[in-house]
């Protein structure tokens, strides 16, 4: 299974996960999945519809908010946030490296009122360094 990185009780992001990962993630507690790698970067097999077939097959929510190079827009956030607010459990988050879900993730809570200080040190506890996005969390969050 995926290197699941838990950041709080309910978010956790990984690395790139297979279809065949979808019933462990279920029997781990999670109840959805947010994919932010873009369908242009996996081969076939590894694709959105796969993943979500898998997803749904193993009782999982699935989403897509693809996360490209060219950084991150207000949509993405607020998907996610829609995600989170509805999802009745645990959420993970995923795409190459599980930076960009990681960061995504920041950005979301950042955006929803939450204190940069402590978003960056639930990210660093999970491996992930929000750096980059530091100066936009401090602006969405009204700091």
């Amino acid at each position: 299974m995926a290197d699941i990185r838990m950041l709080t009780d309910l978010f956790a992001a990984a690395p790139q996960i297979a279809p065949e990962d979808c019933a462990a993630i279920a029997a781990a507690g999670f109840v959805h999945i947010v994919n932010n790698r873009p369908d242009s970067e996996v081969p076939a097999s590894h694709a959105g519809a796969a993943i979500a077939a898998a997803a749904r097959a193993a009782g999982l929510g699935y989403t897509a908010i693809p996360v490209d190079h060219s950084g991150f827009s207000r949509s993405q956030l607020d998907a996610l946030a829609a995600v989170l607010e509805a999802a009745p459990g645990p959420v993970i988050g995923y795409c190459r490296s599980g930076t960009r879900s990681a960061l995504l993730w920041a950005l979301t809570q950042a955006a929803r009122g939450g204190d940069p200080d402590s978003i960056a040190a639930a990210a660093a506890r999970g491996g992930y360094d929000v750096g980059p996005v530091r100066p936009l969390m401090a602006r969405l969050a009204g700091g």
